[in-house]
């Protein structure tokens, strides 16, 4: 009878990375050598029974008997039948879960492989770093085999629990390995042939899994370590994708994050495990010292240990008059991902904090320290006790509503995604978000609670989820919720009290899990009071409330504003960041802003685009805000010709709504009665500005 041959070559050196080029392929092969299942056996045979370590003339490569020797060392049954097992399935989910980055990278190529193993008597293992499976596809009759072997999910493959194989040996090897039936040390697996390559992190090139394609004897083909390899690469180049997606975007938080940040001041930025992705004016071993020391290692993330940092930080020579003073600030990204921003404030000789960011900043450090990073820009105490409030209500263990209170243009939107983002379970899920004031009559009920299918004349056959299914597990915005319908509020009382939504045209009722924020730019007490919104819906949105303070409330946060603004524009058109005169600034302070952050928002982008030179000065500011300050005579004057005007002018502004109505009139006379330049100025649509000017009664002369 016959012997089954295959022939292989001479074995390469250990590589620094997994996927080296795939012309090499076949150095991972045996040589000329003929490799025969009997021969290989007897030196398996001769090395277990007299510890014959280097049975010289026969077929076994020196790969596969260092392997041995490693094996018999580490006390592997050589009568072995099987891998061990993870203990249970939590040890399977926390390895899965500590996994994550690495099953996501390897989603799509191990979809695509799957299908295509189908029939072909071979399956594709996920293994992670330790050699554990974490995922397997391919064949279903070998993945049903694989189970006499613990070749499975949970099932410990490396070189210490089931001695020679294709994945504990790769991992060891640091390099793609052919472990061919024979060949293995255990006795029950050798009639399985496996190729494994490792895949290496793009970040420093260590080991953090394999790819393995197994079977019986009969699918070995030299192109199986082709594949292999060829999927390892692709795996770790979406990992690199990834983690350059991640360093753009903790560097993104962090700009949104920097108005107290200086040029001349240290930065790192660490990712979720505590690697170094950005570092700048901070020395290597500074670096090396906190990524290395700063962590407690967890179940699956590592957590950050501040006391840590300072003693590493602390480690560095005297001489270099280092200091424990640094910031830590936490930045969250969209997709849940988080990490930390370290900033060392500059002690060098003509650096200085922001003007503004200095004179307090030692009272508020701790306070602005442990709060976790946001695109909210400030520090003044009436926008500091407003996020408090945000985020008390963000970490509430019920999905509490909120009613957010706030003029046009100073950031309501910004305080629903920090509620949002800051959320332990709504993160996670979806933001979505619905204006109010920018939909029909008609359409509101569809747009909030969805609609059956063929529910009414132009409705989708399929039927469609309104926002609150859309939202489910996670945050609804709704914003100008003062221009919502009377007849719809009743409606949508009933799903914050029953949490259940039922479509329009359905008569089953859908169990909804989902956040309500609501923002209005109106003093909804009084809209009550006057009929134009109901009181029980008031009661019930106003659970807690936060009144966002105007721009002119918030002090020298204009000059923050100013920055950052600066800042992301410079950077967004190619241009060098605008410098302004005492002149400008003193003025820019003394202004009322009616349209808040958004017309300062503006104004800077308009200075960008019509500054004739890099400074601005008082000739580049808009006539509404250069305007001299005027003599208490004149002043009188005016207000008793805005008097005999209109009586209504001369009113003290005493809600919402007369504030509103004075932000309406003030830039209707500063674009000249232009409407679309109103709404730009506003940040509002020119349909809300209509029903705005009908409200109170404002012609377009603004009388």
């Amino acid at each position: 009878m016959s012997r089954p041959t295959a022939t292989y070559r001479s074995d390469k050196k250990p590589q620094d990375a997994a996927t080296s080029d795939l012309g090499n392929l076949y150095s991972y092969l045996p040589d000329e050598r003929i490799y025969d299942f009997r021969s290989t056996m007897d030196a398996w045979e001769n090395f277990v029974a007299r510890g014959e370590t280097k049975p010289a003339g026969l077929p076994v490569r020196q790969l596969i008997q260092d392997s041995w020797c490693r094996s018999a060392d580490g006390g592997i049954d050589a009568n072995g039948t099987e891998a061990p097992l993870c203990i249970d399935d939590g040890e399977i989910e926390r390895l899965q879960m500590a996994n994550v980055e690495l099953l996501s990278a390897a989603q799509r190529p191990f979809a695509t492989i799957g299908r295509m193993l189908e029939g072909s008597g071979a399956m594709l293992v996920l293994a992670d770093r330790d050699g554990v499976m974490i995922e397997a596809v391919g064949d279903r009759k070998v993945l049903t085999d694989g189970e006499d072997i613990n070749l499975v999910i949970g099932g410990k493959w490396n070189e210490d629990d089931v001695g020679t194989n294709g994945i504990g040996t790769a991992i060891w090897a640091g390099q793609p390995v052919v472990v061919h039936a024979a060949e293995h040390f255990c006795a029950g697996i050798k009639s399985w042939t496996c190729a494994g390559a490792p895949v290496r992190d793009p970040f420093d090139g260590r080991i953090i899994g394999v790819v393995d394609l197994s079977g019986h004897p009969s699918i070995f083909k030299p192109h199986n370590i082709a594949l292999v390899m060829a999927t390892a690469r692709e795996i770790e180049k979406a990992l690199e994708g990834r983690q350059r997606e991640e360093r753009a975007n903790l560097l993104e938080a962090f700009v949104n994050l920097a108005p107290r940040y200086q040029s001349a001041d240290g930065l790192l930025i660490l990712n979720e495990r505590g690697r170094v992705i950005y570092q700048n004016n901070v020395p290597k071993k500074i670096a090396d010292e906190i990524a290395f020391n700063a962590f407690d290692l967890g179940d699956t993330l590592p957590r950050f240990d501040h006391d840590r940092a300072e003693a590493a930080y602390s480690l560095i020579d005297a001489s270099s008059q280092a200091t424990t003073d640094f910031q830590v600030n936490r930045l969250t990204l969209a997709d849940g991902r988080s990490g930390l921003a370290l900033v060392f404030p500059s002690t060098a000789s003509g650096t200085s904090p922001p003007r503004g960011g200095g004179r307090r900043q030692s009272a508020r450090s701790g306070r602005l320290a442990s709060r976790p990073a946001t695109s909210i820009v400030g520090e003044s105490e009436a926008l500091l006790e407003a996020i408090d409030v945000a985020l008390s209500v963000a970490a509430a263990p019920t999905t509490t509503s909120l009613l957010i209170e706030g003029e046009t243009g100073v950031g309501k939107e910004l305080f629903a995604r920090l509620v949002h983002d800051s959320g332990p379970t709504t993160a996670a899920s979806s933001f979505v978000a619905l204006n109010c004031g920018a939909v029909t009559r008609e359409l509101f009920g569809s747009e909030l609670f969805g609609h059956a299918g063929g529910a009414f004349t132009g409705a989708s056959r399929d039927g469609k989820p309104g926002v609150f299914e859309q939202a489910d597990g996670g945050t609804l915005s709704l914003d100008e919720i003062g221009e919502m319908p009377l007849e719809v509020q009743p409606f949508l009382l009933r799903v914050l009290e029953e949490r259940a939504v039922r479509r329009i045209g359905e008569a089953r009722s859908r169990p909804v899990d989902t956040r309500l924020i609501a923002s209005t730019n109106r003093n909804l007490r009084e809209e009550s009071d006057a009929g134009r919104f109901r009181l029980d819906l008031y009661y019930r949105l106003a659970t807690v409330s936060i009144r966002v303070p105007p721009l002119r409330a918030r002090g020298e946060d204009v000059l923050l504003l100013m920055e950052h603004f600066n800042q992301k524009c410079a950077e967004a058109m190619g241009r060098d960041l605008l410098h302004f005169s005492d002149e400008a600034v003193e003025r820019l302070l003394a202004y009322s802003w009616p349209g808040n952050v958004r017309e300062l928002r503006n104004l800077i982008d308009r200075l960008h685009i019509l500054a004739k030179t890099s400074v601005v000065g008082l000739q580049d500011l808009p006539s509404e805000i250069t305007a001299p300050d005027r003599e208490p005579e004149q002043a009188s004057d005016d207000r008793d010709a805005a008097l005999h005007a209109d009586p209504a002018a001369a009113r003290p502004l005493t809600s919402f709504a007369d504030a509103e109505k004075e932000a309406l009139r003030a830039a209707l006379h500063a674009e000249g009665g232009n409407l679309s330049r109103v709404a730009l100025r506003l940040g509002i649509s020119r349909p809300t500005l209509y029903r705005k000017m009908e409200q109170y009664n404002i012609t377009k002369k603004f009388t």
